[in-house]
């Protein structure tokens, strides 16, 4: 996902009421949190390489309960939210594919170990993300329910190690489905049909309501939207307040009035130098907030309406099955997305130049 798609997600997340997204292979660099209207974004990659590439996506009312982060690397990110009466860890997780070498594998096991011993015990945790594992349908006891699909293979029974060393389930295999709630992941052709997204979470934890895939959601992935639904309360956490920004573009003839007559009244010849280098500030942001107006601040927006309608077309045409028309609509929002990029950075440029 690039960023162009961003505005896609948001809106997406927003129409089937997802309020913690876990994203798997971007395009962005680096890594960091930056906020995008009612949205909060973290992410994690490797510097020069733009391989493994996952982020955790918040909506406003869930970022207040956020009290920490850890960008453990390209593989892994974890959130911690402040709730009642345990807190929540959610960590997002990108596997290792089914190609990779041994060592990459047990290496990427490890690191996820490692973030689990930072994670208090007493936390309800989730680990949500792409693991390309198949646990198949066969019950294992404690960890994956009958409702599986397909047949287990490697990377699937080291998953299932996993979760019986640190006590987790598999909540996407407990509640029966149609099997077309149960695919994660389609072959281009058609043919294969594989679960290889999980959500696990702590077996203590026993207010899960349902978990399965969401067909029609539409970011332009191969991947279907898989959602658990759970009850928990968040508190929110103590926030900074943000700077006021006012509009010094227009500034009123009152305000030089205003700042004039209580300059008059200072006593600049006998006065005390710290008092004076005190009181000159104080009366200058006295009359700003007194006279000047707040700055409304509108964001451009990165997507034009053209390509967020082709956008909802796309999702409906795939809802459908109709796949040739998908593809053509897919090919047509890539290239209005790239010239609105385009036209984005061309605006931000200008902006810059200005001031």
């Amino acid at each position: 996902m690039n960023q162009g798609k961003l505005e896609v997600v948001k809106q997406e997340m927003a129409r089937v009421n997802v309020d913690i997204l876990g994203i798997s292979e971007l395009k962005w660099t680096g890594m960091g949190e930056f906020n995008s209207d009612d949205h909060y974004i973290y992410y994690c990659e490797q510097e020069s390489l733009r391989r493994n590439r996952i982020a955790i996506m918040v909506n406003k009312r869930v970022r207040n309960s956020v009290f920490g982060c850890n960008l453990k690397n390209d593989r892994m990110i974890s959130i911690r939210f402040q709730g009642k009466p345990f807190n929540i860890t959610v960590i997002e997780v990108y596997a290792p594919t089914s190609n990779a070498e041994e060592v990459e594998v047990e290496g990427f096991y490890e690191d996820l170990q490692d973030l689990l011993e930072l994670t208090p015990k007493n936390d309800v945790l989730f680990i949500i993300g792409d693991w390309n594992a198949k646990v198949g349908s066969q019950e294992t006891p404690g960890v994956t329910g009958k409702f599986g699909l397909g047949v287990q293979n490697k990377a699937g029974q080291r998953l299932i190690e996993f979760c019986q060393e640190n006590t987790l389930v598999i909540a996407n295999t407990l509640f029966q489905q149609h099997k077309r709630r149960l695919c994660i992941w389609t072959s281009p052709d058609g043919q294969h049909r594989n679960q290889i997204d999980y959500i696990l979470c702590s077996q203590r934890w026993s207010s899960m309501q349902s978990a399965k895939t969401r067909l029609g959601a539409d970011c332009g992935s191969d991947h279907e939207l898989l959602i658990a639904k759970f009850r928990l309360k968040l508190k929110k956490v103590g926030k900074t307040t943000r700077p006021f920004r006012y509009d010094l573009n227009q500034i009123p003839y009152d305000y030089t009035v205003e700042v004039t007559n209580r300059f008059k009244g200072l006593d600049l010849i006998d006065g005390v130098t710290e008092e004076l280098w005190t009181e000159i500030p104080d009366i200058v942001q006295e009359a700003v907030i007194k006279i000047i107006a707040m700055k409304k601040c509108k964001k451009a927006k990165r997507l034009s309406e053209e390509a967020l309608q082709i956008a909802v077309k796309r999702r409906e045409v795939k809802s459908k099955g109709k796949k040739e028309r998908y593809t053509h609509l897919n090919a047509e929002f890539q290239r209005i997305a790239r010239r609105d990029k385009k036209a984005f950075l061309s605006d931000q440029r200008v902006i810059h130049i200005s001031i």
